[in-house]
């Protein structure tokens, strides 16, 4: 009876267990990405995904072993043992490919736009107009500038995948049509770019 009892509370504390899977998306200095279950390492960019992971079914408990009965030696060497049974064909593992990292859309001051993997990419001067003391717009000796900063915005999941195949394209031009001097450091973006692509569910 008491161990009818401990059983039913161990399936009921099962049965009403969810436990939330957290994935670590961590991309180092060098571009290279990895996915872990734990924080990742100082120095790298790191994404998370929450996931809720299935409660575990608790197995049944095992049925008494029978007894079984005495058999005389001649009882004995009349039984014909039975074939060994077939080992069960393995289950191939599907492989699981995560969503890829975000992507912001950003617009600038003069109506443009550009897709980042920044929140909040950098600011930048853009050149005022100077002018002399008379207010003449010619006679200006000076520079300045305005510090601006753009408006982004994350890309909605449902349009990630087409917007990482723009950024994907857009970094192939730049490695193909690009000076002599650039061309290697544009070649590794696009590497890196084209691999986050392929490895993510948008290119499974």
């Amino acid at each position: 009876m008491r161990f009818a009892l401990a059983w039913l509370l161990l399936l009921a504390a099962s049965a009403a267990q969810a436990d939330e899977l957290v994935i670590y998306r961590c991309t180092d200095a060098a571009g290279a990405l990895t996915v872990q279950n734990m924080p990742c390492p100082k120095g790298s960019k790191q994404q998370i995904k929450r996931m809720q992971s299935l409660a575990t079914v608790p197995m049944t408990p095992p049925a008494p072993t029978p007894v079984a009965p005495e058999t005389t030696p001649a009882a004995t060497s009349a039984a014909t043992p039975s074939p060994p049974s077939a080992a069960a064909p393995a289950t191939p593992v599907a492989t699981v490919r995560l969503p890829p990292p975000n992507l912001f859309r950003c617009t600038t001051r003069d109506g443009g736009g550009y897709v980042t993997e920044d929140s909040e990419p950098a600011s930048r001067c853009e050149p005022l107009q100077t002018t002399g003391l008379d207010g003449n717009p010619q006679g200006g000796a000076g520079e300045a500038c305005e510090v601006v900063h753009d408006t982004c915005a994350r890309v909605p999941d449902e349009g990630l995948c087409e917007a990482w195949k723009k950024r994907c394209d857009e970094a192939e031009v730049a490695w193909r049509f690009t000076r002599a001097e650039t061309s290697e450091k544009n070649k590794a973006e696009f590497d890196r770019v084209q691999r986050i692509l392929t490895e993510s569910a948008c290119g499974g």
